[in-house]
């Protein structure tokens, strides 16, 4: 499956939107929003707010919702504060949600998961007391007996989730929580009847389903999310999942859920430099194997990619989460001829899953309002402005359009000919370029409906901006490029990652890289990767070793080997791990990646000169050399406030936003946020 092209209004989607029989519930159309953490549950009037988001996602014309995941047992939440439905009390917490999704036309059911050797408290149990790699915590090993309870549990969840008013439940099988722990042979060494042979690992989820059919008979949907490949070492092979799909559709489940992947598993599968459909040939594998209908998952961010996969015949409905954080209005727009204006996700994972994984509040980068809905108030506003904003990075762009959609009179300075800011060096980036392309074509669908007046190829100077009879002023004109004090620094092989990244200069075979945050990563990217744009589907799967086949356990290969087309080091002055600065989901790929193109990582160093030989540098007082043809400078940033002085002075209001304010990386998250409260502030 290939990358698909961006939304375009030319393109229909008739299998997509198009109804379908789903055990006893009529969908009216094949898109699932799939589950996912958000920990709205954890907030103050926390029902109130995740009734209020998941509405919106069911008046945006989603067909079938899954909610995030609920525990059947205390021992099975994730984290000591997680979900659980284990009694009556519980069930009244639950219906506020469910009521609103019904009241928008869309169906709901719950997750069942019970997180096993993966929970965050310590209370762990599991199949066996193996401990994952992702969690310090040890499992308490299960008692025959205790399995058995825990099977009651489930069902006993899908009856208190019926109560509720869910319309069924989806049992969590897949990405190595508990019931996937069962399946496969690295967590389950057990040698009672739940562990040994085949039958045996099935048994747990065999058995939990066909409990609930009993219990709750044909009119309730169950929903079983399956491992379609595990990505693991001691994983499932693909005859085994195959066997397993049909022993759960004998055992009673209407549709079967794809997941691909444990948590631990050292393959990418959702991150931006996943290709788009990348793990569609997983569900297609299982749609031959059964005859209950198979949801798609996984990198399906438009309605190109999604139709493009029904088409195909390897599924037959799509879910998409993280698509839906960015844009609750998907599938409306999709229906109404305007996917140019659905604002797609990137895959970046830095205010979903980061925010999720370090205890926070999750939220979209790239729609700030996700899981915030309460906090903002959509009514136009009163009194009209006129508001002036220098800068169209995404700081810029997302108060520009924000601001004017709300009423406002908004122009929009940008001394480049184009819109986009620093947006427009990440796209350079391998493995961005297709995404960010589609967040710069989303703000300038935005920018160009609400009215906003571009003056492209125009550099805002303070005289103009007082001239113009503005209200405000909000300054968004990003950062400038530190130079370190460094000998040598006016040589000519010392050049700035913005020239490398714009191609300003051809860098030479043997590179220094002074700095190992996000910009050094990705100047170390641009420079190993071999190619000039993304990854197609065939070049990522080689890459990552990733046997379509499945014909070991867990669908693990030998990676293609790695062929890089220059010599690079990394180079930093303190002793902390790079790790720290990147992200805390998707870091470990680009260091992975890297380091397959053998590049190194110089930590500790003090730079003495750069000369011809290359650059100079000491570690623990020892003078060393690395011999380069360039050296490129990433050694931060400083904010870009020429404008605020003069302007303040002039007695104009001004407010600073995103790198201009701060100018800490190249921080898109936080700007888009800024940018967007702010607006909504006028």
């Amino acid at each position: 499956m290939q990358a698909q092209p961006s939304p375009t209004v030319e393109h229909g989607f008739p299998l997509l939107l198009s109804p379908l029989r789903v055990g006893p519930l009529e969908l009216r159309n094949r898109v699932v929003m799939g589950s996912l953490h958000t920990r709205l549950e954890n907030e103050p009037d926390g029902i109130r707010k995740l009734a209020v988001f998941y509405e919106a996602r069911a008046r945006g014309g989603v067909g079938l919702v899954i909610t995030g995941s609920v525990s059947p047992n205390r021992e099975g939440r994730v984290e000591e504060d997680g979900s659980v439905l284990d009694s009556e009390a519980v069930v009244e917490e639950h219906r506020p949600v469910v009521a609103a999704v019904h009241g928008a036309g869309a169906r709901i059911v719950m997750q069942v998961l019970h997180a096993g050797i993966y929970a965050k408290h310590p209370q762990l149990v599991g199949p066996s007391s193996r401990r994952s790699p992702i969690n310090r915590r040890v499992p308490r090993a299960l008692t025959t007996e205790e399995v058995e309870a825990t099977v009651d549990d489930f069902v006993r969840c899908a009856e208190l989730a019926a109560r509720a008013g869910y319309d069924g439940v989806e049992v969590m099988g897949s990405e190595g929580y508990l019931v996937n722990q069962f399946l496969a042979p690295r967590t389950n060494d057990r040698t009672d009847d739940w562990g040994g042979s085949l039958d045996n690992r099935m048994r747990f989820p065999t058995t939990i389903v066909r409990r609930i059919r009993k219990r709750m008979g044909a009119g309730f949907l169950v929903v079983y999310r399956i491992s379609a490949i595990d990505l693991v070492e001691g994983g499932m092979t693909a005859d085994e999942i195959d066997t397993l799909a049909r022993a759960v559709e004998a055992a009673g489940a209407d549709v079967l859920n794809t997941g691909i992947g444990w948590h631990e598993s050292t393959v990418p599968t959702i991150a931006t430099m996943v290709p788009r459909g990348a793990f569609a040939f997983a569900s297609a594998r299982l749609k031959r194997a059964v005859r209950i209908p198979v949801i798609a998952s996984n990198r399906i961010n438009t309605p190109d990619v999604a139709e493009a996969i029904l088409q195909a015949g390897s599924a037959d409905l799509v879910s998409m989460a993280r698509p839906l954080l960015a844009d609750p209005d998907f599938v409306a727009k999709a229906a109404a001829g305007r996917g140019s204006e659905i604002n797609t996700c990137i895959g970046c994972n830095q205010a979903c899953l980061d925010h999720i994984f370090s205890g926070r509040l999750a939220t979209c980068l790239v729609n700030p309002k996700a899981c915030h809905e309460t906090e903002f108030d959509d009514r136009p506003v009163p009194d009209r402005r006129r508001i002036a904003v220098v800068g169209s990075g995404p700081a810029g762009l997302a108060c520009a359009a924000t601001a004017a959609e709300r009423g406002h009179e908004v122009t929009l300075f940008e001394a480049d000919r184009a819109i986009g800011g620093q947006l427009n060096m990440a796209r350079r980036i391998p493995g961005k370029v297709q995404e960010f392309g589609e967040l710069i074509r989303y703000f300038g669908q935005q920018v160009s409906a609400s009215g906003v007046i571009v003056r492209a190829g125009v550099r805002a100077d303070w005289q103009m901006l007082v001239a113009g009879g503005f209200d405000r002023v909000v300054v968004a004109t990003g950062i400038r490029p530190r130079t370190p004090d460094i000998d040598g620094i006016d040589h000519p092989k010392a050049v700035s990652y913005l020239d490398v990244i714009l191609g300003r200069v051809r860098v030479g075979a043997r590179v220094a890289i002074i700095g190992t945050g996000g910009i050094g990563h990705d100047v170390a990217e641009l420079l190993t990767a071999g190619h000039a744009g993304d990854a197609s589907v065939d070049e990522f799967l080689a890459g990552w070793g990733v046997d379509t086949a499945i014909s070991t356990g867990g669908g693990l290969g030998q990676p293609a080997a790695a062929v890089p087309v220059r010599e690079v080091t990394l180079f930093q002055r303190t002793t902390q791990t790079p790790k720290a600065r990147l992200g805390l989901s998707t870091g470990w790929i680009h260091r992975t990646q890297l380091a397959r193109r053998g590049v190194r990582t110089v930590m500790g160093c003090t730079y003495t000169r750069i000369d011809d030989e290359g650059l100079h540098y000491t570690v623990d007082g020892k003078p060393e050399v690395c011999p380069a043809d360039h050296v490129v400078i990433c050694a931060g940033q400083d904010p870009d406030q020429t404008l605020v002085a003069p302007l303040r002075a002039a007695g104009m209001d001004v407010d600073l936003i995103g790198g201009a304010r701060i100018a800490s990386e190249l921080d898109a998250k936080r700007a888009i946020d800024e940018g967007t409260r702010l607006a909504y502030s006028f």
